[in-house]
């Protein structure tokens, strides 16, 4: 029987968000489930991210915000992701995000979006849902 590949996950906080707890559990969270997690730390650019994922050749993508910059973030980030190539990776939010926003996240291309009341197992099992796809 052939050996499942790991899931490789790439987290980043883009922009001037520095709150990186949050993250931080969620990364011990993937890891303890068996995934690679890779994370950019704290002030990372939508073009750093796609470089990151690109040259790690990751299989999904997780932006962490909690600052509001979501809806100006993310659709950069998608972008880059594009710009290289690499538009074939889910990208995924987590953090404090509004309701109403989600929609449009979702129609810019967020392929789903984990809020503070997230269990921990259920954004395990959303990545692995999402990565199997």
């Amino acid at each position: 029987m052939a050996e499942r590949k790991r899931i490789k996950v790439l987290l980043a906080k883009v922009g001037l968000d520095g709150h990186d707890r949050g993250v931080l559990v969620v990364s011990l969270a993937l890891r303890d489930a068996g995934m690679e997690v890779i994370y950019t730390g704290r002030h990372a650019t939508p073009a750093m991210v796609a470089e990151t994922a690109s040259q790690e050749d990751v299989d999904i993508v997780g932006i962490s915000a909690l600052v509001d910059s979501h809806r100006t973030v993310l659709p950069k980030v998608i972008k880059a992701l594009k710009d290289r190539g690499r538009g074939d990776i889910p990208v995924i939010l987590g953090g404090f995000i509004q309701p109403e926003d989600i929609p449009e996240l979702k129609q810019q291309g967020v392929a789903e979006v984990f809020g503070l009341d997230s269990k921990l197992g259920d954004i395990v099992a959303g990545i692995k849902q999402l990565v199997e796809k």
